[in-house]
């Protein structure tokens, strides 16, 4: 079987690489697992992990379909991976001299690891909120209307929040008639300007 993964615009096509699926939660690596594979998310949406000494979980990313993840320089896994909902992916060799893997998707790697510590790094959760809001929009091509793939507890452990505070702050978002909320995972940004304002 071969599968087309289109990243950032170029479509790259690998014979005979199988796509895999992962029901959700289902790990696609573990911490200390080689690291000789590259991944590319076909449909769905995959969270990278790791667990603390305390026993916390911390979500480093989130990827979405095009989106390549796995991409490490150790030998063995610092972190892991699980699938968040339905997910499939595919599979290729990412050792040296393997071509498989885009150059602009190591970058987008790298700069999707400095945007999360951008935003954890801000000091109030509407700050952190609202960051995470735009971050997701623009995963969603600038989309303003959209849906969140994951939870609100992935949602907490990828900020560094609680669900109480994050749903506080969204409560104020809302009551600010920035967002418009429909559920827990349907999000409308309605005042794109005024939420980039709350990050600046």
């Amino acid at each position: 079987m071969t599968v087309e993964i289109w990243t950032r615009g170029h479509t790259h096509l690998h014979e005979a690489a199988p796509l895999l699926t992962f029901s959700n939660g289902q790990a696609i690596y573990s911490a200390g697992d080689t690291a000789d594979r590259a991944f590319c998310v076909a449909f769905g949406t995959v969270r990278v992990y790791r667990m603390l000494a305390s026993g916390r979980r911390q979500i480093l990313s989130f990827h979405m379909a095009g989106q390549w993840f796995g991409i490490e320089h150790e030998k063995h896994r610092k972190f892991s991976a699980e699938a968040i909902g339905s997910t499939g992916i595919v599979s290729v060799n990412a050792t040296a001299g393997d071509k498989a893997v885009p150059l602009s998707s190591i970058f987008l790697a790298l700069s999707s690891a400095q945007e999360q510590q951008l935003v954890v790094g801000r000091p109030s959760a509407d700050e952190r909120v609202a960051a995470f809001l735009l971050e997701m929009s623009a995963r969603h091509h600038g989309a303003h209307e959209f849906e969140l793939p994951m939870p609100r507890s992935d949602v907490g452990d990828y900020l560094g929040l609680t669900i109480e505070s994050i749903s506080r702050a969204m409560t104020r978002l809302k009551r600010g008639k920035l967002i418009r909320l429909d559920g827990s995972r349907r999000i409308e940004i309605l005042d794109m300007k005024a939420l980039k304002t709350i990050c600046s």
